[in-house]
């Protein structure tokens, strides 16, 4: 597997907005939160770089998100399993280049990925709002009165979010209680590499 570092190295190659690297960031803290979680501890790491590089092509070639990924992960030596997984959070979408992403998530690091991406916008949107700018003292409610109001992190999709916990075969408050608690135990370590940067 590529390391970590190498990881990053490609991230930063095509990603240079501040917004574009802390989401990253974001959803690989995220994703390996999930891991230890789901029982997949052993597997942590590997789901952080998923979650490290599954936008990899967004910040620059978005109208072809999750089909430019593979050209540049292969480039950058990433195997063929994390290049699929990285695809695999497009699954249904209509890019801007009017290509449907075909890739299904399989292995339940997949799903949780494709269930949690979205969801992870949405609640460091939803933090933001709050006195504190922080994830730490958000409770479920506060975050599903957010989640409901459509015109809140529109871009956000709430489709795609309960696509996601039905794939996981979860409700979605499961989803969205156990996302919010992997962001608020991880907040603190995303901002310090962030400032590493």
């Amino acid at each position: 597997m590529i390391s970590r570092e190498a990881a990053l190295e490609l991230l930063k190659q095509y990603n240079k907005d501040n917004f574009h690297l802390q989401h990253a960031l974001t959803v690989e803290a995220v994703m390996k939160w999930y891991a230890n979680e789901l029982g997949y501890g052993d597997q942590a790491e590997y789901w952080g770089m998923v979650g490290l590089l599954h936008d990899i092509d967004f910040e620059q070639y978005p109208a072809e998100h999750c089909l430019k990924a593979p050209e540049l992960l292969r480039e950058g030596g990433v195997s063929d399993d994390i290049i699929h997984a990285v695809c695999s959070h497009g699954y249904g979408i209509t890019v801007g280049c009017g290509v449907t992403i075909d890739v299904k998530p399989e292995h339940e690091m997949e799903k949780v990925l494709f269930a949690a991406d979205e969801l992870t916008g949405l609640i460091w949107s939803a933090a933001l709002m709050r006195p504190s700018k922080s994830t730490k003292d958000m409770e479920l409610k506060s975050l599903k009165k957010k989640y409901k109001s459509k015109g809140f992190a529109a871009g956000c999709s709430r489709e795609v979010i309960e696509r996601g916990a039905e794939q996981l075969g979860w409700d979605l408050d499961k989803l969205l209680e156990m996302t919010l608690q992997a962001m608020a135990a991880k907040e603190d370590l995303i901002s310090q590499e962030m400032k590493e940067l």
